[in-house]
């Protein structure tokens, strides 16, 4: 053989060696399905809260085996619906409301069927409010509200002091009189008897006279 044909063939040989050393470690990789971007990206500052956070991934993403959570900065979950699909994006809306990081973490199925896991972080500067309809108590048509009658607001109205209590409702001061008056008359009959008895003792001792 020619030095010539040996040179080429050696040549030709290395570069076909330096090909399949460069795509045979590739081929793994492609199986495996991973993130190429988010809105919002990964480590944003925000100044205002989003509706929605997209991930894009490599593959197409299968709904079924596709797990996504956003939480806030107190561990609790923003979402606030269920997440869509369109080809290899996915999209979840959320409600962020308190200043503070959020995580975005994913699982999602690769084409050799490993799941692929991973997170990204962007941080809200400002609180935002949340938007919740305002509450009305419900009326009832046709009751009034009742008025405080004067009885309930009035102050407390202190009975003028009674003189001795009545037994039964009879009153006891025309007993008492009573018996005064009959104690006096007693007396003066008494009285009267006495003086009389005198006088008519000189009489009966001379009744010539």
């Amino acid at each position: 053989m020619r030095p010539g044909v040996t040179r080429v063939g050696a040549l030709v040989s290395s570069v076909l060696a330096a090909v399949l050393c460069v795509l045979l470690p590739a081929a793994p990789v492609a199986a495996h399905n991973s993130l190429t971007g988010s809105d919002p990206r990964d480590g944003a500052r925000l100044d205002s809260a989003p509706e929605q956070v997209r991930l894009t991934f490599l593959s197409r993403l299968d709904p079924d085996t596709t797990r996504v959570t956003v939480t806030g900065p107190d561990g609790a979950s923003v979402t606030r619906g269920e997440p869509t699909f369109a080809g290899s994006r996915v999209t979840v809306p959320v409600q962020p409301v308190a200043a503070g990081r959020y995580r975005v973490r994913y699982e999602v199925a690769s084409g050799d069927g490993h799941p692929v896991r991973g997170e990204i972080e962007f941080t809200l500067t400002v609180g935002a409010t949340p938007s919740v309809p305002p509450t009305t108590e419900p009326v009832t048509p046709g009751v009034a509200t009742a008025d405080p009658s004067p009885s309930d607001s009035a102050e407390p109205v202190v009975a003028a002091a009674q003189p001795i209590a009545e037994k039964d409702g009879v009153p006891w001061w025309p007993w008492v009189l009573g018996a005064v008056v009959a104690a006096g008359a007693l007396a003066g009959g008494l009285l009267w008897r006495s003086r009389a008895a005198r006088r008519a003792g000189p009489a009966a001792q001379d009744p010539a006279r």
